[in-house]
Protein backbone atom coordinates (compact mmCIF):
# COMPACT_ATOMS: atom_id res chain seq x y z
CA UNK A 1 0.00 0.00 0.00
CA UNK A 2 1.00 3.80 -0.84
CA UNK A 3 0.19 6.51 0.49
CA UNK A 4 -1.34 8.97 -2.06
CA UNK A 5 0.34 12.56 -2.80
CA UNK A 6 -2.28 15.59 -2.95
CA UNK A 7 -1.59 15.19 -6.79
CA UNK A 8 -3.02 11.44 -6.49
CA UNK A 9 -6.10 12.54 -4.92
CA UNK A 10 -7.38 14.65 -8.24
CA UNK A 11 -9.83 16.96 -6.23
CA UNK A 12 -12.23 19.37 -8.14
CA UNK A 13 -11.00 23.11 -8.46
CA UNK A 14 -13.43 25.42 -6.88
CA UNK A 15 -14.84 26.47 -10.53
CA UNK A 16 -15.62 22.48 -10.76
CA UNK A 17 -16.66 22.23 -7.10
CA UNK A 18 -19.19 25.55 -7.68
CA UNK A 19 -20.59 23.44 -10.86
CA UNK A 20 -20.59 19.87 -9.46
CA UNK A 21 -24.22 18.52 -8.12
CA UNK A 22 -24.46 18.96 -4.14
CA UNK A 23 -25.87 17.43 -0.83
CA UNK A 24 -29.18 18.61 -0.39
CA UNK A 25 -28.17 20.19 2.56
CA UNK A 26 -27.87 24.08 3.73
CA UNK A 27 -26.37 24.05 7.29
CA UNK A 28 -27.10 27.18 9.70
CA UNK A 29 -24.94 27.91 12.16
CA UNK A 30 -26.72 29.25 15.14
CA UNK A 31 -24.27 31.80 16.99
CA UNK A 32 -21.17 29.65 16.95
CA UNK A 33 -18.53 31.42 18.86
CA UNK A 34 -15.36 29.25 17.86
CA UNK A 35 -14.12 30.68 14.85
CA UNK A 36 -12.15 27.43 14.58
CA UNK A 37 -15.05 25.31 14.55
CA UNK A 38 -16.88 27.85 11.92
CA UNK A 39 -13.62 27.14 9.71
CA UNK A 40 -13.78 22.99 10.26
CA UNK A 41 -17.21 23.23 9.49
CA UNK A 42 -16.55 24.40 5.98
CA UNK A 43 -13.87 22.42 4.96
CA UNK A 44 -16.19 19.49 6.24
CA UNK A 45 -19.09 21.09 4.25
CA UNK A 46 -16.52 21.09 1.43
CA UNK A 47 -15.86 17.56 1.80
CA UNK A 48 -19.54 16.42 1.42
CA UNK A 49 -20.55 19.41 -1.19
CA UNK A 50 -23.51 20.81 1.03
CA UNK A 51 -25.47 23.41 -0.94
CA UNK A 52 -24.59 26.36 1.24
CA UNK A 53 -23.59 27.39 5.30
CA UNK A 54 -25.74 30.08 6.75
CA UNK A 55 -23.93 31.95 9.58
CA UNK A 56 -26.79 33.17 12.00
CA UNK A 57 -26.63 35.67 15.22
CA UNK A 58 -22.84 35.86 16.84
CA UNK A 59 -21.54 33.49 14.19
CA UNK A 60 -18.07 35.07 12.73
CA UNK A 61 -17.82 35.62 8.79
CA UNK A 62 -14.96 35.12 6.91
CA UNK A 63 -12.88 36.72 5.46
CA UNK A 64 -11.20 35.84 8.97
CA UNK A 65 -7.52 34.38 10.03
CA UNK A 66 -8.78 32.05 12.56
CA UNK A 67 -11.84 30.72 10.36
CA UNK A 68 -8.99 30.32 7.46
CA UNK A 69 -6.60 28.63 9.83
CA UNK A 70 -8.81 25.46 9.59
CA UNK A 71 -11.23 26.21 6.25
CA UNK A 72 -7.65 25.95 4.33
CA UNK A 73 -9.54 28.06 1.36
CA UNK A 74 -13.32 26.00 1.44
CA UNK A 75 -15.22 29.66 2.41
CA UNK A 76 -13.92 30.31 -1.33
CA UNK A 77 -15.72 26.65 -2.15
CA UNK A 78 -18.36 26.79 -0.16
CA UNK A 79 -21.22 29.44 -0.75
CA UNK A 80 -22.52 30.73 2.23
CA UNK A 81 -24.46 33.74 3.81
CA UNK A 82 -24.76 35.81 6.95
CA UNK A 83 -28.52 36.02 8.42
CA UNK A 84 -28.17 38.35 11.55
CA UNK A 85 -31.67 36.75 12.88
CA UNK A 86 -31.59 33.00 12.42
CA UNK A 87 -35.97 33.22 12.41
CA UNK A 88 -35.58 34.86 9.01
CA UNK A 89 -33.35 32.19 7.97
CA UNK A 90 -35.67 29.49 9.40
CA UNK A 91 -38.09 31.68 7.25
CA UNK A 92 -36.91 32.02 4.34
CA UNK A 93 -35.56 28.09 3.91
CA UNK A 94 -39.11 27.07 4.38
CA UNK A 95 -40.73 29.16 2.12
CA UNK A 96 -37.85 27.14 -0.15
CA UNK A 97 -39.18 24.05 0.31
CA UNK A 98 -36.60 23.06 2.93
CA UNK A 99 -37.27 20.39 5.88
CA UNK A 100 -35.36 22.56 9.04
CA UNK A 101 -33.60 19.21 11.70
CA UNK A 102 -32.08 20.82 14.69
CA UNK A 103 -28.83 18.46 15.77
CA UNK A 104 -29.40 18.39 19.23
CA UNK A 105 -30.45 16.66 22.38
CA UNK A 106 -34.36 17.21 22.65
CA UNK A 107 -37.59 15.46 23.93
CA UNK A 108 -38.83 13.22 21.12
CA UNK A 109 -35.47 13.23 19.23
CA UNK A 110 -34.68 11.18 16.13
CA UNK A 111 -31.49 9.02 16.86
CA UNK A 112 -29.48 9.78 13.97
CA UNK A 113 -29.09 5.92 13.04
CA UNK A 114 -33.24 6.00 13.05
CA UNK A 115 -33.46 8.82 10.84
CA UNK A 116 -33.82 8.18 7.05
CA UNK A 117 -33.88 11.50 4.95
CA UNK A 118 -35.86 11.19 1.78
CA UNK A 119 -34.11 11.08 -1.80
CA UNK A 120 -36.77 14.14 -2.90
CA UNK A 121 -36.65 16.57 0.19
CA UNK A 122 -33.54 19.19 0.80
CA UNK A 123 -32.60 19.78 4.68
CA UNK A 124 -31.15 22.62 6.54
CA UNK A 125 -29.60 21.11 9.63
CA UNK A 126 -29.23 23.46 12.72
CA UNK A 127 -25.75 23.16 14.58
CA UNK A 128 -25.80 24.99 17.59
CA UNK A 129 -23.67 27.59 20.30
CA UNK A 130 -21.04 25.57 21.66
CA UNK A 131 -22.41 26.35 25.48
CA UNK A 132 -26.14 26.66 25.03
CA UNK A 133 -27.20 24.96 21.70
CA UNK A 134 -29.78 26.18 19.45
CA UNK A 135 -31.98 28.75 20.67
CA UNK A 136 -34.94 28.22 21.81
CA UNK A 137 -36.70 30.47 19.44
CA UNK A 138 -35.03 28.27 16.20
CA UNK A 139 -36.35 25.26 18.38
CA UNK A 140 -39.78 26.32 18.16
CA UNK A 141 -39.49 26.39 14.08
CA UNK A 142 -37.74 22.95 13.42
CA UNK A 143 -39.99 20.03 11.86
CA UNK A 144 -37.43 17.59 13.46
CA UNK A 145 -35.04 17.02 15.89
CA UNK A 146 -32.21 14.54 15.50
CA UNK A 147 -29.87 13.31 18.48
CA UNK A 148 -26.43 11.65 17.60
CA UNK A 149 -26.71 8.19 19.99
CA UNK A 150 -23.57 8.32 22.95
CA UNK A 151 -22.56 6.19 25.31
CA UNK A 152 -19.81 7.54 27.58
CA UNK A 153 -19.87 9.90 30.55
CA UNK A 154 -19.94 13.42 28.44
CA UNK A 155 -23.29 14.46 27.24
CA UNK A 156 -21.83 15.98 23.87
CA UNK A 157 -19.89 16.10 20.91
CA UNK A 158 -17.67 19.01 19.75
CA UNK A 159 -20.27 21.02 17.32
CA UNK A 160 -17.38 19.86 14.33
CA UNK A 161 -17.50 16.11 15.40
CA UNK A 162 -21.50 16.98 15.30
CA UNK A 163 -21.55 18.05 11.69
CA UNK A 164 -19.24 15.44 10.22
CA UNK A 165 -21.09 12.47 11.84
CA UNK A 166 -24.53 13.82 10.42
CA UNK A 167 -23.35 15.20 7.58
CA UNK A 168 -21.50 11.47 6.56
CA UNK A 169 -24.60 9.71 7.60
CA UNK A 170 -26.78 11.80 5.19
CA UNK A 171 -24.21 11.62 2.61
CA UNK A 172 -24.37 7.54 2.53
CA UNK A 173 -28.17 7.64 3.33
CA UNK A 174 -28.70 10.11 0.57
CA UNK A 175 -25.67 9.68 -1.95
CA UNK A 176 -25.05 5.47 -1.83
CA UNK A 177 -28.49 4.72 -2.57
CA UNK A 178 -28.38 5.87 -6.19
Amino acid sequence: MIKLKLDDLKRATVKEFKNQEKLPVVIILDSVRSMHNIGSIFRTSDAFAVEKIILCGITAQPPHREIEKTALGATNSVDWIYQENIMDAIILLKQEGFKIIAIEQASSSTMLNLFQPEIDEKYALIFGNEVDGISEKAMKLIDDCIEIPQFGTKHSFNIVISAGIVLWDFYTKLKTTE
